[in-house]
């Protein structure tokens, strides 16, 4: 390749062209998440996906600002963001436009994001997100319905072994609240936490200490850590978290038995806008396929908004553990084969490509076009 035509190629890091077979592969697969979705109730919505900064890192969204590209509007002369998650813009739909609407909403949506760098596990800066929220529910039957209607939604579309992992994201901090630890101790111990640093914890946990490192000890297996966790003799605060778990894990169970489910007790990354029970859902085939919580819509903190809980899948992962659908057959149509003709052919579930100039050898031009068959004396014939 000529060194101009290398250039013009090159992409900033992060950032890649979807080519025809993924590109049809996200595609079908997006439409079948949203028909699962649109069958439990969701309505799909499309905001832009450019918005004003001050209106975007709002509410949820202030926790994506340093994950988001910025520009000036020439027109307004007003600074804009470019859409680094699509929940916020969701829950800013659902309580400016959609405010007046019967509760609880619930909305789905699929689109681009782009965010100002990738992670290890996904570097990727640009892709789609696909998911729904749940607006206006305060009760655990809403918790359970978006891990479920994940869970099915995902088997839908073919991705195999899959399991939840429920986490509290505010559980630590209520507990070291409860128990009088002050802002920089409980800093201190999140980071401790996230290391699964044991002596760490003894060392800045104070009275929390043995308390969080039972719960970080415990984590696995849903049972297993619902155990440990009953046994525990919790602030008040962290109280509410405890049975909210609970009420949950048993709706998931009594509806997906045989679901694959484990509790991290003190897991809180990747959860900032987070306000009470959450998950990721993982498939042994591509690791982690998008996440999900409760939190608030309209503002910040745990008493102000509405009450809310949705999930996001992250098509570029998710992709991975899909089977791609069995493509249609391609047959090619000679110049001159007559507009009719062709109509017939789709109607039957053919892909047609026209023959736009005559030429000599059809099968030949059929098989340079990427077709499997070709159109003779008005048979579809294989290429040979």
């Amino acid at each position: 390749m000529p060194a101009d035509a290398l250039s013009s190629a090159l992409l900033p890091a992060g950032l890649h062209d979807v080519l025809p077979s993924e590109a049809a592969h996200e595609a079908a697969a997006v439409e079948r998440l949203l028909a699962e979705f649109a069958a439990q109730g969701y309505r799909r919505v499309d905001p832009p996906l450019v918005e004003f900064e001050e209106n975007l890192l709002s509410g949820p969204g202030a926790a994506m600002s340093k994950q988001t590209f910025r520009l000036m509007d020439p027109h307004s002369q007003r600074m804009m963001a470019v859409r680094a998650d699509i929940t916020p813009q969701i829950a800013r739909i659902a309580t400016t436009r959609l405010k007046n609407e019967a509760r609880p909403l619930r909305l789905c949506y699929a689109g681009q994001v782009l965010r100002v760098k990738g992670s290890q596990l996904r570097p990727e800066r640009q892709f789609t997100q696909v998911g729904v929220e749940l607006i206006g529910a305060l009760e655990a039957e809403a918790d359970a319905e978006v891990v479920l209607l994940a869970v099915q939604a995902l088997t839908a579309i073919g991705v195999p072994h899959l399991s939840v992992d429920l986490c509290v994201p505010t559980m630590v901090s209520r507990i070291c609240a409860g128990l009088g630890l002050g802002e920089d101790e409980i800093r201190q111990l999140r980071a401790a936490l996230d290391r699964k640093d044991s002596a760490a914890v003894a060392a800045v946990g104070g009275p929390a200490a043995s308390l969080l490192e039972t719960l970080m000890n415990a984590s696995g297996p849903a049972d297993r850590a619902m155990q440990a966790l009953a046994a525990l003799p919790l602030p008040e605060g962290a109280e509410k978290d405890r049975r909210r778990l609970t009420d949950t894990l048993a709706l998931l169970r009594a509806a997906m038995p045989d679901l694959t489910v484990t509790i991290d007790l003190v897991e809180h990354r990747g959860f900032e806008y987070q306000t009470g029970l959450s998950f990721t859902l993982f498939s042994r085939a591509a690791g982690e396929l998008g996440q999900g919580g409760r939190y608030r819509a309209g503002a910040q903190g745990e008493d102000r908004g509405e009450p809310a809980t949705g999930f996001t899948l992250y098509m570029d992962t998710l992709l991975r553990a899909v089977p791609a659908a069995k493509a249609p057959g391609r047959v090619y149509l000679p110049h001159g084969s007559g507009w009719e003709t062709a109509r017939r052919l789709r109607a039957d579930g053919w892909v047609t490509v026209a023959g736009l100039a005559p030429v000599g050898d059809a099968a030949a031009e059929a098989r340079r076009l990427h077709c499997g068959y070709w159109l003779a004396g008005g048979d579809v014939k294989p290429v040979g």
